[in-house]
Order: structure tokens, then C-alpha cells, then sequence
């Protein structure tokens, strides 16, 4: 619209923001400032409903800043250590190629670096310290962790399928024909596979690492180590086309397919060994003192 038409300085640059992230960004974008907006209202709330107590497992474990920063740095590690080596995996399959870009540094910044802080502080905030806490409230840590993972893999892919058009996007039902084509992409067996699945794994490790560790560093590590890992491959390599592991072994990216869900699983026996070894250390520290 304000491509075609005139409007007030401030519609015309939400417009040419618009036009440059693309649907999908733009609206997981929007769903993340709505909640950080609506987030004090929530927790007002909590206060009233629970007079002025904090909901139970809201209140992280206390540890010293060297506990914290292992937990982050060894769940970057793992995580990103994990992808990338599938990374260089496919690339040695001929299944990724090189795209022979640079970047400059505000590139890097903007497209790199911005997103592995961000997204992991943000994203790991609301949906396990917030949301996974609420629900452990009224059930058990299985329940729980499966519903939220359900609930972050569903708001990672609230788009429409690639390539779909919306006939007329200033028509007053355009929102809910958009809306119709986001849920019914869930019915693509192929993108329920290889994609949601993936990302559903993904909450559930994260969700699985808050609760044993009774933090949210360890889930920060993991998510940071992820988005690195993924946020380079995204810029560093493409997919090519008509590869024998594609679609199902691996999509367009290293996030869709059934290889990123092996190294998934890699990845949460090298946590399942990385949780034991601060259990360890805890209880180490306990019976000094």
C-alpha cells in the first residue's frame, strides 16, 4: 500500500521495513514485540492471581557468574559444534555449495551476530522462563515441556507455504485467507516431517535443559550455539538442486530434514553427559561447604 500510495512519513518507513524482511520475519517479528509489550500485564496478573507471589519454578536457581558462563558456553558449543559439523557434512556431499559472498561487518552484525544474542535471550525468556514455568504448575515436567515445545515450533512457522499469493491484499478478509493458508500448511506431511518436527525436537531439548539444570543459561547456550551455527550456513552456503538426500534427508537449509534430526539427537546425548557433569559439580560444591 505505501508503495502505491501516500502516506505519513512514519506508515512509509514501517513500509519499506516491510518490503525488505519479507512475510515470515515480519511476523514472528511482530508476534515477539507483542508479547514483550504485553509481557508486564502478564506478570501484573500473576501477581494478582497469586497474591503477590511469584508462580513456583518462576524464580531461576541461583548460580555464580562461572557457573553461568559454562553452562552458556558449553551449550554453544555442543549445539553449534553439532550443526556445523553437519554443515561441512553436506557440504562434503555436495548437497551445499559455497555462495562466494562477503559480508561486511554491519552485515555480519545485523544478519549474524544481533540474531544469536537477541533471539536466544528473548525467545528463551518467554517460552521456558515464562510459559514452560506457568504450565509446570498444573502438570508434570513431560506434559509441560511438550506443550510448550509444541507451541514454539508452531510460532516458528506461521507463514503461509512458499510462493503462496494473496489475489487482493488490501481486501478486508485478505488477514483470515492468509491465516487459512498458514494453518493448512500443517497438513503438508513432507513439511510436518522435516521441519516443524525438527523444531519441535529442538524446544523439547531446550525445554528438558531448564528444567534439569533449574536455569535458563544452559537453554540461552544451546539456542545462541543453534542460530550461530545455522545464521553462518545461511549466509556462507546454498543448497543446490536435485541431490539424492533432498527433500527428506535435507531440505533448503540445515534445519529441514531427517539428517538435522540425527544430529539432534547427537546433540542431546552431549547435553544428557553435559547436565551430569554440573550435577556434579554442584554436588561437588555442596559437600565442601
Amino acid at each position: 500500500m505505501t508503495a502505491e500510495q501516500d502516506f505519513p512519513s512514519i506508515l512509509e518507513s514501517v513500509g519499506r521495513s516491510c518490503g525488505r524482511a519479507g512475510l515470515s520475519r515480519y511476523f514472528s517479528r511482530a508476534l515477539l514485540i507483542s508479547a514483550l509489550v504485553l509481557l508486564p500485564l502478564l506478570l501484573w496478573r500473576l501477581r494478582r492471581v497469586h497474591a503477590g507471589q511469584a508462580p513456583s519454578l518462576l524464580n531461576l536457581r541461583w548460580m555464580s557468574w562461572r557457573e553461568l558462563l559454562v553452562q552458556v558456553l558449553t551449550g554453544g558449543f555442543i549445539a553449534g559444534g553439532v550443526l556445523w559439523g553437519l554443515v561441512l557434512l553436506l557440504r562434503a556431499l555436495g548437497v551445499f555449495a559455497p555462495t562466494g559472498d562477503s559480508l561486511s561487518f554491519g552485515e555480519i552484525l545485523g544478519e549474524i551476530l544481533v540474531p544469536t544474542v537477541a533471539a536466544p535471550l528473548v525467545e528463551e525468556f518467554i517460552f521456558r522462563g515464562v510459559l514452560l514455568a506457568l504450565w509446570l504448575r498444573s502438570s508434570r515436567s513431560l506434559a509441560a515441556c511438550i506443550g510448550t515445545s509444541l507451541v514454539f515450533a508452531f510460532l516458528h512457522f506461521l507463514a503461509p507455504p512458499e510462493g503462496h499469493v494473496i489475489a487482493d491484499p488490501q481486501a478486508p478478509g485478505a488477514g483470515f485467507k492468509l491465516l487459512g493458508a498458514i494453518i493448512f500448511h500443517f497438513a503438508d506431511l513432507q513439511f510436518f516431517v522435516t521441519d516443524f518436527a525438527t523444531l519441535f525436537v529442538v524446544g523439547l531439548i531446550l525445554a528438558w535443559a531448564r528444567v534439569r539444570t533449574g536455569s535458563l543459561w544452559f537453554s540461552i547456550g544451546l539456542h545462541a550455539g543453534w542460530v550461530l551455527a545455522f545464521k553462518c550456513a545461511s549466509n556462507f552456503y546454498e543448497s543446490g538442486a536435485g541431490h539424492f538426500l533432498q527433500p527428506w534427508g535435507v531440505g533448503d537449509n540445515v534445519r529441514s530434514g531427517l539428517l538435522p534430526m540425527l544430529s539432534l539427537g547427537l546433540t542431546a546425548a552431549l547435553c544428557h553427559w553435559a547436565m551430569n557433569h554440573f550435577d556434579a559439580a554442584v554436588a561437588h560444591r555442596t559437600s565442601r561447604a
